[in-house]
């Protein structure tokens, strides 16, 4: 029987209580008398509120088993986009996260890696944005200066970045440029002062040595020829032993985690020109950092801020988020999961082995930091459209 039918019933008696003739003997002249009994109607009546109220309050209780039901995830499969090819710093810890991040998702979902390489992640984004439905099965990994494709104006971005669902991030990690020890450059000084540029490779805009080129090339005058197209930092590091280019940029965790960067450290086989933070970190102390190339330069305000912008990333190396219109609930269990999971004792074990920096950032702040970073002043804008779009 259904609640509302329930009720009627239990209403239709009630009617009846009121109705029903009683009789009661009359103490004072020993009859009975017939006569409506007031307490049958209250007897009646306390009944009716006791049935009502467990009626409408079951479903509360029952609510939640049956709209819970199983958890959404389980049987399912999470796809982790990195945008970026395989083997790489971004490749690398994006499955590790795969391969901890799943236990703490409610049904234990299977979660797997996918490579999109292209346009320094924009293909990937552009993907995750408007092909993959938002249903938080699949999760993006791109390059964390994925959104100067977007502040630059560039037509190939189809997406709104702080309109993704962040996640998380599991860095903030520094820039490096660095090239052959044997090339004819051995500081910024000489690049800014050589009559040709030297060739850096590149994924494509957004990436680490663009960035860093372009950013270096607006505050002291040191030009570099990006030689864009490469799927990622493996295929770079083969064209810079192979002398096809003489310089390249990576994130600093990066190049100390892996090959064949840890055998060049070994060989002496680079050197480092120029870092991105405010402070030189320790691992490449030779190298000055931007803001004391342009101390050194004078370089004006207004292109201080433009690398202010352009630095942002840095903030959150190694980034993942869902698509817009995922579900509440679904960004909530995303999230939680991946704040336990980077404090994972695993993981934690694990990335130690793969030489990884873990120094993470919750969602919540990455999605109002992707908000603050997109709204620039119109000539710094202006000139980051200049300095990215070829």
């Amino acid at each position: 029987m259904s609640s509302t039918m329930l009720i009627q019933c239990l209403l239709f008696l009630d009617e009846l209580s009121l109705r029903e003739d009683h009789w009661k003997f009359c103490r004072k002249c020993r009859f009975h008398h017939r006569e409506e009994v007031v307490m049958n109607r209250h007897r009646f009546s306390m009944t009716r509120i006791f049935y009502l109220s467990f009626v409408l309050v079951l479903p509360l209780f029952a609510s939640p088993v049956g709209a819970q039901g199983e958890p959404f995830y389980k049987g399912k499969q999470i796809r982790i986009i990195v945008g970026l090819s395989s083997g790489g710093g971004y490749d690398r810890a994006a499955r590790m996260l795969a391969r901890n991040i799943g236990k703490y998702i409610p049904g234990n979902p299977d979660v797997v890696v996918q490579n999109m390489p292209g346009a320094s992640s924009v293909t990937a984004a552009n993907y995750v944005w408007g092909v993959a439905k938002p249903d938080g099965l699949t999760i993006l990994a791109p390059h964390n200066n994925v959104y100067l494709g977007q502040l630059s104006g560039q037509k190939e971005v189809q997406f709104d970045l702080p309109k993704f669902q962040w996640i998380g991030s599991l860095e903030n990690d520094d820039m490096i440029l660095f090239g052959r020890a044997d090339a004819a450059f051995k500081s910024m000084g000489d690049i800014v002062r050589a009559k040709e540029p030297p060739k850096c490779g590149s994924t494509g805009v957004g990436s680490s040595d663009y960035v860093m080129s372009k950013i270096l090339e607006e505050t002291i005058g040191a030009k570099v020829t990006a030689v864009t197209g490469y799927p990622g930092s493996s295929e770079i590091a083969i064209a810079l032993e192979r002398g096809e280019v003489a310089c390249m940029g990576l994130t600093i965790s990066t190049y100390f985690g892996r090959e064949p960067f840890l055998s060049w450290l070994k060989t002496k086989f680079v050197r480092f020109l120029a870092q991105s933070g405010h402070k030189r970190q320790p691992r490449v102390e030779e190298a000055p950092t931007i803001y004391e190339l342009m101390d050194e330069y004078k370089t004006s305000a207004t292109k201080r801020r433009v690398a202010e912008a352009m630095l942002q990333g840095g903030e959150w190396a190694r980034p993942y988020m869902a698509a817009p219109g995922t579900p509440a609930d679904r960004v909530a269990i995303l999230r939680a999961a991946f704040d336990k999971a980077v404090k994972d004792p695993e993981l934690l074990a694990e990335a130690q082995k793969l030489r990884m920096d873990v120094t993470p950032m919750r969602g919540e702040q990455l999605q109002t930091m992707a908000k603050e970073v997109m709204v620039q002043p119109p000539e710094v804008i202006e000139q980051i459209k200049k300095l990215f779009v070829q």
